[in-house]
């Protein structure tokens, strides 16, 4: 009997020595694909606190800047939520004359994991959407409030749409991002425009649906393909964006973004960002929304190397109560193009009668 568990020569059999190799490359692999874990805001060993910070439901902080008006004085107020390596700094770009003739009090946010805000491990599409109710609150910005969301940010716009529409008085969506697998989109034209991107994004995109817990390695292994959004590598159609990459990498503006937005960890950031707008979406889609009791407006440029304009108007003629507006000549960095940034936040907001007809 004792001869049957060893080889000729007494040692263990090949079968066992299959087995324990096995389970040493498996060891190490799931060692390898485990992010390290995040640094907080505060945290000993974390990066400094600068910004202001409001709590949410869950303990957690996030941090945001005020622009236009004082919030006391304001007609408005307007959530804005960045896209993907933005941070609570950036805007539409709306001039401050405008802001104050409109009566406009806005605030950006860092969304969670991003800048100063604390890491969030339960993303997702709800929490995106609590996150805006819960920053609303804290500043007690009053029943109603508009939203505009820029690019991959705009996740948090769709599920605002599902999840707190009655706190919504409006919204403006900035080239929202698309997940190439939405049911609703139709299949052969966003697979025919998915194998147009970049090879290394077609394979970052597969990693978010199908493994978003092996995105961390992934993104980490020279010799495989990934993000050319990340690297800015990956070159745009529109003039505009293209002069803007190109400048952004020369003078280190690019590099100094992606480490304020990702200070607190690259998964909890980026890859987190990914995973939720790239993944799957069990919650809804944006084609199963009803109308909302506000007007949304949609603004996408003809020219977007980064959003295909053609799925874009396949989703805003499914939901017709979107207002589209397609720009001719422009690409997907909206808040760059001069002027927009009026006419959107001109076009979300109404204009305050005359003093003769109040």
């Amino acid at each position: 009997m004792a001869a049957a568990s060893t080889g000729n020569n007494g040692s263990p059999p090949v079968a066992l020595l299959v087995l324990m190799a096995a389970a040493m490359v498996a060891g190490w692999f799931v060692n390898a694909v485990q992010p390290p874990p995040p640094t907080p805001c505060g945290a000993e060993g974390g990066p400094p606190v600068t910004a202001a910070r409001v709590r949410v439901r869950d303990g957690r902080f996030l941090a945001y800047a005020e622009s236009g008006v004082r919030r006391e004085a304001a007609r408005f107020k307007v959530v804005y939520s960045h896209g993907f390596s933005g941070g609570r700094m950036d805007s539409p770009r709306a001039s401050q004359a405008l802001l104050e003739e409109l009566g406009v009090y806005m605030v950006a946010f860092d969304r969670a994991g991003y800048g100063e805000s604390d890491p969030d491990p339960r993303r997702s599409l709800r929490s995106a959407a609590m996150d805006i109710q819960d920053l609303a609150d804290a500043l007690q910005l009053g029943p109603k409030f508009h939203l505009i969301c820029s690019s991959l940010g705009c996740h948090a716009a769709w599920a605002s749409f599902k999840y707190i529409p009655h706190r919504l008085a409006g919204a403006a969506m900035m080239a929202p991002v698309i997940n190439y697998r939405w049911p609703g989109l139709p299949r052969g034209l966003a697979r025919q425009l998915y194998r147009r991107q970049p090879v290394g994004d077609q394979w970052s995109l597969r990693v978010a649906y199908y493994a978003p817990w092996l995105l961390h390695w992934w993104m980490n292994q020279t010799w495989l393909p990934t993000s050319t959004v990340i690297s800015g590598s990956g070159s745009f159609p529109n003039a505009l964006d293209e002069k803007n990459r190109l400048m952004a990498l020369s003078t280190g503006l690019f590099q100094k973004k992606a480490r304020m937005a990702t200070q607190q960890g690259v998964q909890e950031s980026f890859y987190r960002d990914m995973a939720v707008m790239f993944g799957r979406w069990p919650e809804f889609e944006p084609a199963e929304l009803e109308e909302p009791p506000f007007p949304v407006h949609l603004f996408q440029g003809d020219e977007d190397g980064v959003v295909p304009v053609q799925l874009q108007r396949h989703i805003c003629r499914r939901l017709g109560w979107i207002s589209y507006h397609e720009l001719a000549g422009v690409g997907h960095f909206l808040s760059a193009v001069p002027g927009l940034g009026d006419r959107i936040v001109s076009t979300l907001l109404p204009a305050p009668l005359p003093a003769a007809a109040a």
